[in-house]
């Protein structure tokens, strides 16, 4: 757990805040979600199955919640970009999280593996 907080501790802010607070709004989505570490980068799980993740994209310098299975979902905030399964939702880290959207979305992607669109 230490690597996985240090992760979030060694954000430079505002993108730290930022990180925070979706893992505090992603966590209370559902009691089966939990946060760990992959790949250098904070996943969240659905019953151990990855279905999300926190980055910061390259170009913009804007941290995103990145979908699994974004695929399955035709909101025009997400952004495929060179992803053939994933979507990414950017975020403005001079703007306030847009909460309703955030939750929307996780809940969206929880209900795939819920409802077996996706194998849990």
């Amino acid at each position: 757990m230490k690597q996985l907080d240090d992760f979030y501790l060694n954000q430079k802010e505002p993108i730290k805040g930022i990180f925070l607070a979706l893992k505090e709004i992603i966590l209370k989505q559902d009691k089966d979600i939990r946060n760990v570490l992959k790949y250098g980068m904070p996943f969240f799980c659905y019953k151990e199955k990855m279905f999300c993740y926190l980055w910061i994209h390259k170009k913009l310098k804007q941290p995103y919640i990145g979908i699994v299975e974004g695929k399955h979902f035709d909101e025009v905030f997400l952004i495929q970009e060179n992803r053939s399964r994933m979507k990414i939702f950017i975020l403005d880290s001079k703007k306030d999280l847009p909460l309703e959207q955030i939750e929307m979305i996780i809940q969206k992607a929880i209900n795939l593996y819920k409802t077996g669109i996706v194998k849990v």
